[in-house]
């Protein structure tokens, strides 16, 4: 039970609807034992006796008792229902609220397809016992209480001797509980690694068929489903394994009844129409106790989802806002002071001692190889992760000072495979600053080189857009994207090789838009090429996390150094290039 106490936060301030439903399932059991007192009645009374004047009697007691049963029925799997479905609704808002929180640490490490099994899957399994797996174990109890008190009321001994394998059914269904709970965990888990294949296929379709890998795609996802599908069999064997014990058991008791109860009608120790009323009542025990797997089915499964769901909320927050945290104007002066960064425990540190000072309004450009640490540096400007050692300041401040959304918002990414939302291209752009009116969109567009290409699709800036941008070509994101960092009118703006889809005359005309655009603000740029950063006020060049150069263009050019080294390759590619053209 540790599972729902710990998620009982979210389901207990409910707890009215789920006491009104209980209050209308004691009335639906208490009516359901009285039909085999009817039917004792009519044969002991008016059969047996020949008072068939009862019969009209018996039938309007009958009806109405019909009535209140299924209007009874219907308040208490209403109102469960409505407990159900109103707990779990805070609850998936607070995992996706965590989720939310969570930093990029935790998402270096989850699967997205695990979870959205989480977020739907499992959380639906939780709704499901708390609607009807509650109700339906309640209602067995009180179902087995109130029908072996009328047993015991007809015949102390008869009911003595129907129940005595009672005990090893017990055994069976707790032996069957300790089973079945580790195999509905099994099953959950790989429908999280199972729902984890399929979106990552359908993310890198294009990917897989660029390189024909559709054999090797279909043979992992058939590794995964055959897991799942072997996990189920194996859970239905539990099942076919202790069923038909429990209903051996059963029956058992049945016969038990049969012999010793009709004895006792010949010996006229027990009345011919009680025996038929022990005979519906004991089916009204044995019934609720060999489903009382499908409660533990819905048990397990509840349990092993809310234990999947709580690995999420307690899920470590590696950033954390201080509780002074300030909420102030960023001018954009960025410090770094040895700071040394490292994604993974004991692995090669991704920054290593690195230092610079970037004053508002300067532009600093990172070049180096692929992992030599570039984006590394605007990771931590943003506070997407913490350093090790060193500061990483903002205006004099630690950035940990500030609130998280208050630093962020004045921070401008646009990176070199944007995101973009299955909404339209307006959206789109407007989805870092709401509040944006349509010329400051359509102008962050024009900026952006993006209006002529978003003014010649068939809804202009009210196009939807696919999923991921689905429709539209590299060069055609990045500059969407560029305008969104426009529109938000950021103190800080981080390129993240923001022109690297686009060809060299649109990275001129971008390039010379986005000048005016950085006028005044502090901005990083990450590129490959030198033609996008020649114009920085300083360009530092990255090495395996540290920085082994620093200067301007002109500077760098004349140290004999990496910067020369980057600076001839792409150069004299190019002259090459040139003169094979002529």
């Amino acid at each position: 039970m540790n599972t729902f106490k710990r998620l009982k936060g979210f389901y207990w301030p409910y707890k009215n609807y789920l006491i009104w439903s209980l209050f209308f399932l004691l009335f639906v059991t208490g009516i359901t034992v009285v039909y085999p007192i009817i039917l004792q009645v009519t044969i002991d009374e008016v059969v047996a006796k020949d008072r068939y004047s009862l019969i009209p009697y018996i039938c309007s007691l009958f009806l109405v008792l019909m009535i209140m049963k299924g209007l009874s029925t219907f308040a208490f799997q209403y109102l469960g229902d409505l407990f159900g479905m109103t707990s779990v609704y805070k609850l998936r808002g607070s995992i996706y609220d965590k989720l939310q929180a969570l930093s990029f640490r935790y998402y270096d490490n989850a699967k997205t397809g695990d979870i959205m099994s989480r977020l739907t899957a499992d959380v639906e399994g939780f709704r499901f016992f708390l609607s009807a797996g509650i109700a339906e174990l309640i209602r067995t109890i009180l179902l087995i209480v109130i029908s072996l008190g009328v047993m015991f009321y007809y015949s102390v001994p008869l009911a003595v001797v129907t129940m005595a394998a009672m005990p090893f059914l017990i055994i069976v269904v707790y032996q069957f509980d300790k089973r079945v709970h580790p195999a509905f965990r099994k099953i959950r888990k790989s429908m999280g690694v199972l729902n984890t294949r399929i979106q990552e296929n359908i993310s890198g379709i294009n990917t897989v068929k660029s390189l024909s890998r559709e054999d090797f795609e279909v043979e992992r996802f058939s590794a995964s489903n055959d897991e799942y599908r072997n996990n189920y069999i194996d859970t239905s064997k539990l099942w076919a394994k202790y069923f038909p014990l429990m209903e051996f058991i059963g029956n058992i008791c049945v016969i038990a009844l049969l012999g010793y109860g009709g004895y006792l009608v010949i010996n006229g120790g027990l009345a011919l129409g009680e025996l038929v009323a022990f005979f519906s009542l004991v089916w009204y025990i044995l019934d609720p106790l060999m489903s009382f797997g499908f409660i533990i089915n819905q048990f397990s499964q509840a349990k092993a989802s809310g234990e999947r769901l709580i690995e999420i909320l307690d899920a470590k927050e590696d950033i954390v806002e201080k509780e002074d945290a300030v909420d102030l104007p960023i001018r954009g002066h960025i410090t770094f002071k040895n700071v040394t960064l490292t994604y993974v425990k004991d692995d090669d540190s991704a920054l290593k001692n690195v230092s610079f000072d970037a004053p508002p309004g300067k532009i600093i450009g990172l070049i180096g190889a692929t992992g030599s640490g570039k984006t590394s540096i605007t990771q931590l400007i943003t506070r997407f992760y913490e350093p090790e050692n060193g500061e990483v300041l903002v205006d004099g401040r630690l950035v940990s000072d500030y609130r998280l959304r208050n630093l962020r918002k004045h921070i401008g990414f646009v990176l070199q495979e944007p995101f973009l939302f299955s909404t339209t291209i307006r959206e789109n752009i407007a989805y870092g600053n709401p509040n944006v009116t349509n010329e400051q969109i359509m102008d962050a567009a024009k900026r952006a080189q993006a209006h002529d290409f978003i003014m010649e699709m068939p809804k202009g800036y009210n196009t939807m857009l696919g999923e991921r941008g689905m429709g539209l070509s590299g060069g055609q994101k990045q500059r969407i994207a560029i305008a969104r960092a426009i529109c938000i009118n950021p103190s800080i703006l981080v390129l993240d090789d923001a022109t690297s889809a686009v060809d060299m005359e649109t990275e001129f005309k971008i390039q010379h838009a986005l000048r005016e655009v950085m006028e005044g603000r502090t901005s990083f740029i990450i590129a490959h090429r030198i033609s996008s950063l020649k114009h920085a006020d300083e360009i530092l060049v990255l090495d395996d996390g540290e920085i082994v150069e620093r200067g301007t263009h002109d500077e760098l050019l004349n140290n004999n150094g990496p910067y020369e080294r980057i600076y001839n390759i792409q150069y004299q590619d190019r002259e090459a290039v040139l003169n094979t053209a002529n």
